[in-house]
């Protein structure tokens, strides 16, 4: 008679503490992120920038043979360009970074272009915002430094590159006066000059940015430079309307 061999029941080993801790606290790194997106997607981009680096991108000085605030060049050169923009404006953005260089090289700083700028706010606020920023720094003599500056920080059309805090910024980047500067730009010293290249801009016409006047020849859109230097070509040899714009 063989000895009966007891029977074991082997109880199931409980999980560990601490993976239970790990799925917990997976669970709440998940909803916590969930909620942040959700949270981006709702309240959008001027919430994100709260979280970017306080920093300003200084433009690289452009050579301009600079009249006064919002003109360059020699103002009894034959051809007179007005552009009519919108520091928001992405095809303004690219006119700028692609063909203004050239047009400054090879027309503003040979006394054969006097070119001037004139603000169309049409995006938002803070086209307005950064037109008047530009006309105080204008009245410091850096317009065109802080034009490029504005540029140089253009991520977005409403996005809060432009409000008056980041202009303030700028400003300060640029070393300008800022006691004067702030002033300038709290009381809205140039929201009537901005209001008056508005008005101009509807006045002729104009229903985009950027738009460009070769001596009244009126040009619509980012054109390539090889199209601007054709006109202005046709405008030395006397082939265009000579009224200004």
């Amino acid at each position: 008679m063989t000895e009966e061999q007891p029977i074991v029941i082997e109880e199931e080993k409980s999980k560990p503490a601490w993976t239970l801790w790990i799925a917990a606290g997976g669970c709440v790194v998940f909803l916590c992120a969930a909620v942040f997106v959700g949270t981006l997607i709702f309240i959008g981009p001027q919430f994100v920038q709260q979280f970017l680096p306080d920093q300003v991108q200084v433009a690289e000085e452009l050579p301009r043979v600079v009249t006064q605030s919002n003109t360059m060049g020699n103002p009894d050169a034959p051809v007179h360009i007005i552009e009519y923009g919108d520091f928001q404006c992405p095809y303004c953005l690219k006119f700028w970074s692609e063909t203004e260089p050239q047009l400054i090289e090879e027309y503003v700083n040979t006394d054969q272009v006097y070119f001037e700028y004139r603000a169309y706010p049409i995006i938002g606020p803070e086209s307005s915002w950064a037109a008047e920023g530009a006309y105080c720094a204008g009245d410091q003599g850096r317009f065109w430094e802080f034009h490029d500056t504005l540029f140089a920080n253009w991520s977005g059309e409403n996005v809060g590159d432009y409000t008056k805090e980041n202009l303030v910024k700028y400003a300060k980047a640029l070393d300008l006066n800022m006691a004067e500067f702030e002033s300038c730009l709290s009381e809205e010293k140039h929201k009537g000059t901005v209001e008056q290249d508005a008005a101009a801009a509807e006045a002729n016409g104009i229903h985009a940015t950027p738009t460009f006047f070769i001596n009244g020849f009126k040009v619509e859109g980012a054109q390539p430079y090889s199209i601007l230097k054709d006109l202005i070509e046709q405008a030395l040899d006397g082939n265009l309307d000579t009224q200004n714009g």
